[in-house]
C-alpha cells in the first residue's frame, strides 16, 4: 500500500522566528500513514491506511514527527485484546507508547517545547491514538527533550518502560540511598531499567533473570543475579528486601517475593488484575470487583506481613521523565534494542515477538 505523508503544517513567525501553530483555529487538514487496528487478533489484523487524519491539538497537547517506534508486551497484548472491556467499543485504534522524533507544532499552552526540537517520550496505557504513526499526539508533560548522546531508535526503547519502573520504585516504595531492592524478572525492558534506577538512587539491587542476562545485570550494577533457571531463587537470594518489583507477576514470584520483603516493605507487581476482571465481567462489575480484590490483598498482606502490596502501572510523570533523560545522557540508563523494522513491516516484527524469535526491545522505524 502506498503511503502519503502529512500534508501541510504551517507556522507562525513572528519576531522571534518560528512560534506556535495556531492549530484549532486554523483548522488545518491535515492526514498521515498510520498502523490501525481494527479487530483484536494475531499480527495479521494490523493494517496499513495512507489517510489517517490528524486531529486538532489542545492546547497542552504536542504533534510529533516520529521517528523511532518501540514495541512493548502491551501492544502485543491490545492486539490480542488485552483491555477488551475499554478498548473495543474505540475500534479502529492506533497501537504504540513510545516514541522519539521531532516537534512538529504545539498547542497554544505548551511552554517548555518548540517546533524542530528532537523529543522522546510515552503515551499512558489507556490512550486509544498512539505512536504507530507518522504524526503522534502527545500531552507536553509525556515528553522530553531526546538525550542527544541517543539516536532516535535507542531513544525510542526507553520512556514506556522506564517511566513504569520510576512509577514503582519512586513513586510507590519512594526508594532511597541504602535501601535493598529486589528486581524479579530482570531480563526485560521494565526490569533492567528498575535495576539501573535503583543503583542510580544509591541502594543496593538484587534480581533473578535467565542465565544468559546475568553478565548484563552485573554490569548494570546489580550486586546479586540469580539465574532462576538453574536455581532456587529463594533460597539463593540473600537476606531482606526494602522494595519487590515483580516484574512476572505469578503467584510462585508474588509468594516468594513477600515472603523476601522486611516489614514495612512495598511489593509491586506488573501483572495487575484489574484489566483482566473487567474483560472478563463488564466495566460496570468488573471494575469495582477488580478494585475489591486489590484491597482484600492489600489488607490480609499488611496483617499478616506488615507490607504494603500494589498492582503498578506506568503513568505520565514529567519529573520522572527528565531525570530518565539525565540518566541516558550520563550512560547510567539504557535499553538495548535487539532488532529493528521498517514500520512496513510491523506484521513481522509482531509475529516475531509472539514467537519469541527476539527476546529483547524491538523498534520500528519511520522514514
Amino acid at each position: 500500500m502506498r503511503f502519503l505523508s502529512l500534508r501541510r503544517i504551517e507556522v507562525v513567525i513572528g519576531d522571534g522566528g518560528i512560534s506556535k501553530l495556531d492549530y484549532g483555529k486554523r483548522g488545518i487538514a491535515t492526514s498521515c500513514r498510520a498502523v490501525l487496528l481494527p479487530r483484536f487478533g494475531g499480527p495479521e489484523v494490523l493494517e496499513f491506511h495512507d489517510n489517517v487524519p490528524v486531529p486538532d491539538l489542545k492546547p497542552n497537547q504536542v504533534l510529533v514527527r516520529s521517528r523511532a517506534v518501540s514495541i512493548n508486551p502491551l501492544d502485543t497484548r491490545m492486539r490480542s485484546g488485552y483491555g477488551r472491556s475499554i478498548f473495543e467499543p474505540l475500534l479502529p485504534l492506533i497501537l504504540g507508547r513510545d516514541i522519539s522524533g521531532e516537534v512538529a507544532a504545539v498547542g497554544n499552552s505548551v511552554k517548555s517545547l518548540i517546533v524542530g526540537q528532537e523529543v522522546f517520550g510515552a503515551l499512558h496505557p489507556t490512550a486509544v491514538r498512539g505512536t504507530y504513526t507518522d504524526y503522534a499526539i502527545l500531552a507536553e508533560d509525556e515528553l522530553a527533550p531526546k538525550p542527544e548522546s541517543l539516536s532516535h531508535v535507542e531513544a525510542s526503547a526507553i520512556p514506556f518502560a522506564a517511566l513504569t519502573a520510576w512509577r514503582a520504585l519512586k513513586s510507590t516504595a519512594r526508594i532511597r540511598v541504602g535501601h535493598r531492592v529486589l528486581v524479579i524478572g530482570g531480563g526485560g525492558a521494565v526490569g533492567f531499567s528498575a535495576i539501573q534506577l535503583a543503583v542510580a538512587a544509591g541502594c543496593h539491587v538484587s534480581t533473578t533473570c535467565g542465565g544468559e542476562s546475568l553478565s548484563r545485570m552485573l554490569a548494570a550494577g546489580a550486586e546479586q543475579a540469580v539465574d532462576y533457571t538453574t536455581e532456587d531463587a529463594e533460597i539463593a537470594l540473600k537476606g531482606h528486601f526494602d522494595a519487590v518489583l515483580d516484574t512476572i507477576g505469578v503467584p510462585d514470584t508474588e509468594r516468594m517475593g513477600i515472603s523476601l520483603l522486611k516489614r514495612g516493605g512495598h511489593y509491586m507487581t506488573l501483572q495487575g488484575e484489574a484489566a483482566s476482571v473487567t474483560d472478563r465481567y463488564g466495566l460496570a462489575i468488573g471494575l469495582p470487583m477488580a478494585t475489591a480484590i486489590l484491597l482484600k490483598k492489600q489488607i490480609q498482606y499488611r496483617h499478616s506481613h506488615g507490607i504494603e502490596y500494589w498492582w503498578n502501572y506506568m503513568r505520565a510523570d514529567a519529573e520522572g521523565l527528565h531525570e530518565i533523560r539525565r540518566l541516558s545522557e550520563a550512560g547510567k540508563l539504557q535499553v538495548p534494542v535487539d532488532k529493528t523494522y521498517p514500520i512496513s513491516q510491523v506484521r513481522e516484527a509482531h509475529e516475531a515477538k509472539d514467537r519469541r524469535r527476539i527476546p529483547g526491545k524491538v523498534v520500528l522505524e519511520i522514514d
